[in-house]
């Protein structure tokens, strides 16, 4: 399946509908942070969606225009790293890139982390 055709037109769930506006709502300080500078195409023009669903996942933020997804890691990924990297492993076979920050890397290094969107754009 064409990777556009998953976020796309894509059937979603009332559930899931509900579940992304919730997480929207209740975003960790760190998300918060990081959607201040990636909002409203401030970032390099580019356009991000914030808990945007994607097959059957809610990616924490999503770039269609380079088929990125960005995730901020709180302390309980430390224990469901399975979980996560079935996730991304999926993610990937369906031709998105996932990268990675920390709370931590977020909030004590957002121009580092800002770059490093970037530069996955750009790749």
């Amino acid at each position: 399946m064409p990777v556009k055709n998953i976020v796309i037109g894509q059937g979603v769930s009332s559930e899931m509908y509900a579940r992304s506006k919730e997480l929207r709502r209740e975003m960790t300080p760190a998300e918060t942070i990081l959607w201040k500078e990636l909002r409203t195409n401030k970032l390099n023009r580019l356009h991000f969606r914030r808990q945007q669903v994607i097959d059957r996942f809610i990616v924490d933020f999503y770039c269609h225009q380079h088929e990125l997804i960005v995730e901020v890691d709180g302390d309980i990924h430390e224990f469901q790293k399975e979980y996560d990297a079935e996730r991304e492993s999926y993610l990937n076979e369906h031709g998105f890139r996932v990268i990675r920050f920390r709370n931590e890397e977020v909030i004590n290094d957002l121009q580092g982390v800002l770059k490093k969107i970037l530069s996955e754009c750009e790749t």
